[in-house]
């Protein structure tokens, strides 16, 4: 059977019309969006209500479905309640629960009024919660019992709407089941400008605390076109994105992209191990799949997909967050028996270079791809000047020519990453000959670990809690499994020794308050570090000597 050729990128891209892709996300063609339309009321008038919007595995191995007429219901039942409880269009909703049905049901009924859904990553500590919810005036919180101890002792706290309803300990949480029981929102969903957010985000910081992001409306379209043209996303697939819907890739792509679509997307609550996934993949037949280089490897390291392809129906895999090598690409396709295809995004803008599975271009291993459509994209100098192929820059987003972008700046106006009408992303990347960009590396000190872009600053104020910790410094430190790790340069006070009991200590108290992904795996004792003559950091000498000895390790 012979293979259907590819669309060619350049005859993509000479019939492009983002107009197009506007008009298919929106039936009521008034020129206003709303989320909750675009993702499910829509599908539900064009009589798709029966269609799968869900399928979810819970810890005990239970699948759990909702429809999306299923989806319709009960968002509409919340949604009253939270009209019933005075939220209004604008309010930010925070949500921390596990990937299950009532994560959905939460999302869809914030932007059925309005409202602008907040993610909460249930491995964030209360440090991390903190400086969210009151950064962004959070009116409410959705979360369930396994959560609840990270919303005690905070600076401010909004009312908590609470899955299991009130326990002994929180006895005046608001019942979940409750609020499914209430009557359905009575009015239309709010008709909003595009350029109006339905998403509150935060970025990872270089310096100081974590940026806010408002995603608008208009970044739907953008969702849609990476979904079809980069991931292939087709009406009969059983899709299954890994990455957790508390982080933009999850939160974009496991969820938006998928709904915009009509598709079935997956949830796995249980944590991953290798040998759950491909279970997981076996059981609910999954035949495109997307998750972060650090799966792939802890996949093909267990030993447990060599042969899979004779048993998975895999098609289509996508990865991002980290460049692929040679040996994991060649890896998924001899023993997932797909090609995986590399993209590359930001929180702030999306996915905007892909190599694209609907479509033929040059495609590198290790490599990005070519812009998604809709964008165009350039490499600068330091004087912001466009550079040629082979030369290496900033890569930045030409504004006026990429009709997909919808980064409007950072939400509290934290940095100004807009020059001359370019959006700099701080990646530094290489154009080459054939239009495909190829990543060469960051230009500040943002730390990868596990498919996870995590600023050092917080994981340095966290060290710095402890009372025997004077100085710190955090920086990536190679690994074959995660990319990176996170490692902590200390300086100890005066009274204290190094040990394994502090450094241990230490990590736990960082795990606990901050994050549990985003905690110091690493740590080494040191009598000082590496200053310039103003006293900062200089944590490139720390990161040059980490992998020397990362290296000298192997």
């Amino acid at each position: 059977m012979t293979a259907t050729p590819l669309p060619g990128y350049s005859d993509y891209l000479a019939h492009f019309s983002i107009d197009q892709m506007v008009a298919r996300l929106d039936d009521l063609q008034d020129g206003l969006l709303n989320a909750f339309e675009a993702c499910c009321g829509r599908h539900v008038r064009t009589s798709h209500g029966e269609v799968l919007a869900l399928i979810h595995e819970d810890t005990q191995g239970v699948t759990h479905t909702l429809t999306y007429a299923e989806l319709d219901e009960q968002s509409s039942k919340l949604a009253g309640w939270m009209v019933a409880q005075g939220l209004i269009e604008g309010d930010r909703i925070a949500c921390m629960l596990p990937r299950s049905g009532a994560l959905l049901i939460a999302v869809l009924a914030t932007w059925r009024i309005g409202g602008v859904y907040q993610p909460l990553f249930t491995a964030f500590g209360p440090d991390a919660v903190d400086y969210r919810l009151s950064r962004a005036d959070a009116k409410l919180v959705i979360t369930d019992h396994a959560n609840r101890y990270k919303f005690d002792g905070l600076s401010q706290c909004p009312p908590i709407l609470a899955v299991g309803g009130a326990s002994g300990e929180h006895p005046h949480d608001l019942d979940w089941q409750a609020a499914l029981a209430h009557a359905p929102m009575s009015a239309e969903p709010p008709r909003l400008d595009p350029s109006q957010p339905f998403l509150q985000m935060f970025t990872s910081g270089t310096v100081g605390k974590p940026k806010g992001v408002a995603v608008p409306l208009s970044a739907m379209t953008a969702f849609a076109l990476y979904m079809e043209l980069a991931v292939d996303l087709r009406g009969d697939d059983r899709f299954w994105n890994m990455a957790d819907p508390g982080w933009a890739y999850g939160l974009y792509y496991a969820i938006t992209g998928p709904l915009l679509l009509g598709v079935t997307t997956h949830f796995c609550e249980a944590g991953f191990s290798a040998e759950g996934a491909l279970d997981f993949m076996k059981r609910h037949r999954i035949t495109n799949f997307a998750a972060a280089p650090t799966a792939y490897r802890l996949m093909k390291a267990s030993g447990l997909f060599d042969n899979a392809h004779q048993t998975l129906a895999l098609r289509a895999a996508s990865s991002a967050g980290e460049p692929l090598n040679t040996e994991v690409v060649n890896w998924v396709e001899k023993s997932l028996g797909c090609s995986v295809m590399d993209h590359y995004g930001q929180t702030e803008t999306g996915m905007t270079c892909n190599n694209h599975h609907t479509l033929d271009h040059p495609k590198h291993v290790g490599g990005m791809g070519v812009p998604l459509p809709g964008y165009r994209l350039a490499i600068l100098d330091a004087e912001y000047n466009e550079l040629p192929a082979g030369e290496p820059g900033v890569l930045a987003v030409n504004i006026e020519h990429s009709p997909a972008h919808f980064f409007q700046g950072y939400t509290w106006q934290e940095k100004n990453p807009f020059v001359k009408g370019y959006y700099l992303t701080g990646d530094v990347v290489i154009r080459n000959e054939d239009g495909s960009f190829q990543f060469a590396g960051r230009d500040d000190d943002i730390i990868t670990t596990a498919g996870y872009r995590v600023g050092p600053t917080d994981v340095e104020n966290s060290v710095m809690m402890h009372p025997a910790v004077a100085e710190s410094a955090a920086v990536g430190q190679p690994d074959e499994l995660r990319g990176e790790v996170i490692k902590s340069y200390i300086v100890l006070r005066e009274g204290y020794e190094p040990s394994n009991e502090l450094a241990e200590a230490i990590r736990q108290q960082v795990r606990e308050r901050l994050s549990a992904h985003a905690f110091p795996r690493v740590i080494e004792f040191v009598d000082e570090l590496p200053k310039t003559p103003s006293g900062k950091i200089q944590r490139f000498k720390l990161r040059a000597q980490a992998a020397e000895q990362a290296s000298h390790n192997k």
